[in-house]
Order: structure tokens, then C-alpha cells, then sequence
């Protein structure tokens, strides 16, 4: 449990940003809770560096231009900690990859290739990375965030 505490505090550090450009990446990690307001449960996001198997994580990343230019071809990478087991993103832009970085592409399409060598549709515990790629330049001063959900192993 220890090393997938560890990993998780290295979430923190910027995620690899491709760009030829004034892009400032602020990354912080989450906790989900389930609290009750009103007698409602709601999920709610805490600031937390750990948590036993099973925590909800949610990983933001934000984003914005602080050049005089638009940002142009602006791509973000992010590798899934040891400990964390990727849940998904509702970022309709993020793909993902199952061989260490290599390749990305939608979870649906994916295949993954086991150490014995035999080849099966990919699932979330197979994801390495997620990536975000703007087709968009990001205007002087625009800003965004992109986000995607683990739980800890």
C-alpha cells in the first residue's frame, strides 16, 4: 500500500506538455467523498495526498496561455501512476494508450498483448497514459482543464 501512496504523490508533478508555447499546466489530485447536505448525499472533491485500495481519485489538469500568440498544437500526456488503476475521462478528446506511451486511441478500439503473448481487448486496469491533443489553438489568455478519474489498486 505504501508504494501505491507513493505513487500517487508524484501525480502532483507537471504531466508532459507538447507545445511550442507559453501553456502554464497546474496538476492537483483528488479525493471523491460522499457527503450529506440536507439529508442529499453529494460527491464532493477533497484535497488529499492518499488513501487506502479502493479511494476515488479524480486528477485535474488546468491550462492556459499566458504568451502573446495563440497556442498552437497544444497535446498533453499523462502517465497512470503504479497505484492507480484508470476509471475513465469525460473529456470527449482523451485517448489512451495499454503499451507504455507507444500508441493512443479510444479504450474501445484498444488491444492489449499479455507477457504470454496472446492479444485481447484492452480494459482500464491496461491503461498507461491518457493524452489530450487541441485541434484548436488556445487563445492569448484562454484557459481549460482536462481531467480523468483512477481509483488506488
Amino acid at each position: 500500500m505504501f508504494r501505491a501512496l507513493t505513487a500517487l504523490a508524484l501525480i502532483a508533478s507537471p504531466v508532459a506538455a507538447y507545445a511550442a508555447n507559453e501553456v502554464a499546466v497546474v496538476s492537483e489530485m483528488f479525493v471523491e467523498k460522499t457527503v450529506v447536505q440536507a439529508g442529499k448525499p453529494k460527491i464532493v472533491l477533497v484535497k488529499q495526498k492518499s488513501g487506502p485500495p479502493g479511494t476515488k481519485l479524480v486528477f485535474t489538469h488546468s491550462y492556459r496561455n499566458g504568451g502573446k500568440a495563440p497556442a498552437t498544437n497544444f497535446a498533453m500526456t499523462n502517465p497512470i501512476p503504479s497505484g492507480v488503476e484508470y476509471t475513465g475521462s469525460d473529456d470527449a478528446i482523451a485517448v489512451v494508450s495499454v503499451d507504455g506511451g507507444k500508441s493512443f486511441g479510444p479504450l474501445a478500439l484498444a488491444k492489449f498483448r499479455a507477457a504470454d503473448g496472446t492479444v485481447r481487448a484492452a480494459r482500464p486496469e491496461d491503461v498507461t497514459h491518457v493524452r489530450w491533443a487541441l485541434k484548436a489553438p488556445i487563445p492569448v489568455g484562454g484557459s481549460g482543464k482536462f481531467s480523468f478519474k483512477g481509483t488506488v489498486k
